[in-house]
């Protein structure tokens, strides 16, 4: 019975190794590549912000849309960060390098 429980076991354990093994220059090119993903929305969330506000302020209804969604997309970043925290996940996500 129990080595049946370790050939089970086997496979999980080499999946991990498998992505343990990955090259520190893959991760570190993600990571840039994730805080260059990250400044462009942030920029896109204040621009849409701001039309928002320009909408807004000329009697447009739709202007508090744009806010909205400029407000998603600039904190972005941080509702990810949020979510992988609350649930446990952190240990398995990147930071953005700039």
């Amino acid at each position: 019975m129990l080595s049946t429980a370790t050939a089970h076991a086997a496979p999980a354990t080499t999946g991990v190794l498998i992505l343990a093994q990955i090259p520190s220059q893959v991760k570190t090119g993600f990571q840039y590549g994730l805080g260059l993903l990250f400044m462009v929305g942030f920029i896109w969330g204040v621009i849409n912000i701001w039309g928002g506000a320009d909408r807004l302020k000329k009697g447009d209804a739709d202007g508090k849309m744009g806010i909205v969604s400029g407000i998603i997309i600039a904190a972005a970043a941080a509702i990810m960060a949020a979510m992988f925290y609350i649930f446990g996940m952190s240990d398995g996500s990147l930071t953005p390098q700039f």
